[in-house]
C-alpha cells in the first residue's frame, strides 16, 4: 500500500457529504495526510440559483465573476470544524467536475480520492453519479465512495474489520495487498470474499445443483485464495459464496460488520459492471484500488 499522503476531497456545496468528508479526516489523521479540498465552478449550477435569488447578471462576463466570487468564499468557510487541526490546501476551479477531479489529482499527485456517489432518490440503487463514475474511470489513483445510500446517517467511523472483495483475477495480487496492509495499519480484521458464478446445472427442468460440481469449484477457490495468501504475506479469514456478486458482498459486509470494502478497480468490460454495482449495493464506504 502506498503511502497515503494527499487525499484529494472534491466538495459540492449543496452536498457536502459530511460522512465521507469525517472519513477522510480520519484517514488524514492516522497517515498525517494533506486534503486537498477542491471545488469546480460549473456556471450552470450557479446561475439558476443566483437568479432565483435574485441576482440577475448584466452578462456573462459579470455572472462568472460573481459565481467566482460566492465559491470561493463559501470554499474559504468550507467544513473548518469536520477538518480542524488538519493540512488543507483549498482549491477552486473552473470546469468540467469529473475531468477536473482527475486532472487535479494528477498535477497534486494525489494518492487518494475521497468522494460520495450522490446516489439519492428512488433510483439510488440503479445509477451512479455520473461524476463518480468517471472518475472511478479514468483516475490513476485508488478511489474512495462513501456508502450508497439515501439520506445516510452521519456516525463515527473507524476501521476495525475490512472486507476484501477477490475475483483471483491478475489484479487480486495488488487488491489484497492494499487490504492486508490497511488491516495492519489500524489493527483491524481482515476477511478476503470470493464469489463464485452460480453453481447451477443447466438443462431441462428445473436448474440444479450438483454437490460434487459445488465442491470442486469451491476447494479450487479455497486453493487459490492460499496460494494468493501465501504470495502476499498475509493470514485473514475467507468469505466464499455463490451467485450476485453485489447483493452477496454487501451480505457479507453486514455479516462481518465491516467498515469498508475493497475491491479492484472497475476499469472496462464486465469488471466495470460488476465494480459500479458493488458500489451501487454497498452500505459500507468502498475503497476501489
Amino acid at each position: 500500500m502506498p503511502r497515503i499522503g494527499r487525499i484529494l476531497l472534491p466538495i459540492d456545496f449543496q452536498d457536502p457529504s459530511k460522512n465521507v468528508v469525517h472519513q477522510a479526516a480520519v484517514l488524514a489523521r492516522h497517515f498525517h495526510s494533506e486534503i486537498v479540498m477542491l471545488h469546480v465552478v460549473t456556471p450552470l449550477s450557479y446561475s439558476a440559483a443566483m437568479i432565483e435569488g435574485g441576482y440577475v447578471p448584466a452578462n456573462l462576463g459579470d455572472l462568472l465573476k460573481e459565481l467566482i466570487r460566492q465559491a470561493q468564499k463559501q470554499l474559504d468557510d468550507a467544513l473548518r470544524p469536520e477538518l480542524d487541526g488538519l493540512a488543507v490546501k483549498r482549491v477552486l476551479l473552473e470546469g468540467d467536475p469529473a475531468l477536473t477531479i482527475v486532472q487535479t489529482a494528477r498535477v497534486e499527485k494525489a494518492d487518494l480520492i475521497a468522494m460520495p456517489t450522490h446516489g439519492y432518490g428512488a433510483f439510488r440503487r440503479f445509477l451512479l453519479g455520473s461524476v463518480t463514475a468517471k472518475v472511478l474511470h479514468d483516475s490513476d489513483c485508488p478511489v474512495w465512495t462513501g456508502a450508497h445510500l439515501e439520506g445516510e446517517p452521519a456516525r463515527e467511523f473507524s476501521i476495525r474489520n475490512i472486507l476484501c472483495a477477490v475475483d483471483l483475477s491478475a489484479h487480486s495480487s495488488k487488491t489484497v495487498q492494499w487490504a492486508s496492509q490497511l488491516a495492519t495499519e489500524f489493527g483491524a480484521r481482515l476477511i478476503l470474499a470470493h464469489i463464485i458464478a452460480g453453481m447451477e446445472i443447466y438443462g431441462p427442468g428445473p436448474y440444479q445443483v450438483d454437490p460434487a460440481w459445488t465442491e470442486a469449484l469451491v476447494s479450487s477457490a479455497n486453493r487459490q485464495l492460499a496460494n494468493l495468501q501465501q504470495e502476499v504475506g498475509t493470514k485473514a479469514e475467507v468469505f466464499i459464496s455463490s451467485g450476485d456478486v453485489p447483493k452477496l458482498l454487501s451480505h457479507a459486509a453486514e455479516q462481518t460488520s465491516a467498515d469498508v470494502l475493497i475491491i479492484g478497480r472497475p476499469l472496462s468490460g464486465r469488471l466495470r459492471a460488476t465494480g459500479y454495482g458493488i458500489i451501487r449495493e454497498s452500505y459500507v464506504p468502498v475503497l476501489s484500488v
